[in-house]
């Protein structure tokens, strides 16, 4: 396809589309839809209330069929990492983490290496 013809198509979608919108814009329902919109979020403002408070106001099973509770930065839908147990034969210390943020077993495997800090893991709980 042309550039020429390629312009011509999207000028002739771009009409219709102007066309569509112009006829929504006439559209009495979509303009009694958007006041309500207006005023209904004019009124969560007012009381300092969000789409899903109000939801779960007028529907008291909303969050039940929006798949239980809310999603926090604890519960993002992910399941949990595996708990490790780490065992220091040198020292006998033990560790037990479900990250490797773990600031004792940073200090081991900048100690004795990577591979030989994963060696010491004694135990995986899910």
């Amino acid at each position: 396809m042309s550039v020429l013809s390629n312009y011509m198509e999207k000028e002739k979608l771009l009409k219709q589309l102007q066309e569509e919108l112009q006829a929504l814009e006439n559209n009495k329902e979509l303009k009694q839809e958007l006041e309500f919109k207006d005023r209904l979020t004019a009124l969560m403002t007012e009381y300092g209330k969000v789409s899903r408070d109000v939801c779960e106001m007028l529907d008291p099973t909303y969050t039940a069929s929006k798949g239980g509770k809310k999603a926090t930065s604890a519960d993002d839908g992910r399941k949990k990492r595996t708990l490790k147990v780490y065992k220091n034969p040198h020292t006998g210390e033990v560790v037990e983490t479900r990250g490797g943020n773990n600031k004792t077993i940073q200090h081991w495997k900048a100690e004795h290496g990577n591979e030989e800090v994963v060696s010491w893991v004694v135990d995986e709980k899910p």
